[in-house]
């Protein structure tokens, strides 16, 4: 299966490079539409606090998105004009004064959406929940490249996270259309390993039915020893010469992940590899 549009949010110009280049590799590989998405934001003043906004203040932001996105076109255009495959440059407003609004309208509408890993500072902070949302709310794939991250392959090997959930379900057959006909494929069960590999009827059935579309997939179990699942992800990963890791976003409720943590965050802070999410 093959990716037809891919959308790509650029919103900071030191990761905007990065992205286009590894973006270009499956837009290259599939001759896909590739999208550039930049979102000006709105100054947002709320009503119920009493304060006043000069007029210059409101031009001065202004003045900063136009230049903020003309860096960014450029870099966009630069990247692209050394491309055959068609892309487009889109920019868009946010109404209401949420980048991840446009994002996620925009992203409906492609096979698969790419966003910068976030910048590893303190707190939760505006990249970071833009990511969460979208991730969340858009019902499509998306593709997180780590910080200074240029991909060279993508789609060639793939580890992918499987448990009986609908969040892993999702990833599975999401991979598919990232993956490349000949790809290598290893479905990655984390917990204590079955006695008979050959009675784990769910990892075997889908490694069957996603080698229908090509790839070679075979199943491994891995205890977890101690590891948390992340570490464990990035181990079997670099072992098998992965270029990305497929799992399921946000399995668990929002109380679970407050108090205990949760993988998908740890994924999108820390990862080293490009990691597609899907919800």
């Amino acid at each position: 299966m093959t990716l037809r549009t891919i959308l790509v949010y650029l919103s900071s110009t030191s990761t905007a490079k990065n992205l286009l280049q590894s973006a270009a590799v499956l837009a290259r590989r599939d001759n896909a539409h590739l999208i550039g998405l930049y979102v000006k934001e709105s100054l947002v003043v709320y009503p119920g606090i009493a304060m006043h906004i000069p007029e210059l203040d409101f031009a001065s932001f202004t003045a900063s998105q136009r230049a903020h996105a003309a860096e960014l076109k450029a870099i966009f255009d630069a990247q692209m004009n050394a491309e055959d495959f068609p892309s487009e440059w889109r920019k868009v407003g946010s109404e209401t004064g949420f980048p991840s609004d446009s994002v996620v309208a925009s992203a409906r509408g492609v096979d698969l959406v790419v966003m910068a890993q976030e910048d590893g500072g303190d707190g939760r902070n505006l990249t970071h929940d833009v990511q969460e949302r979208v991730i969340k709310e858009c019902g499509r794939p998306v593709l997180i490249i780590p910080r200074g991250y240029t991909a060279e392959n993508l789609g060639e090997a793939i580890l992918l996270g499987w448990s009986e959930t609908r969040e892993a379900t999702r990833a599975a057959h999401d991979m598919i259309h990232v993956a490349s006909p000949q790809a290598k494929v290893r479905i990655l069960r984390v917990g204590p390993p079955p006695s008979n590999t050959l009675a784990d009827f769910a990892a075997n059935d889908l490694a069957a039915a996603l080698a229908r579309h090509g790839p070679s997939v075979d199943v491994m179990h891995r205890d977890k020893n101690d590891e948390t699942v992340p570490d464990i992800l990035g181990h079997e990963a670099f072992e098998m010469g992965a270029d990305i890791i497929a799992t399921g976003a946000f399995g668990h409720s929002r109380t679970y992940d407050f108090v205990i943590g949760a993988a998908t965050r740890s994924l999108l802070s820390d990862a080293k590899l490009p990691v597609l999410f899907s919800k």
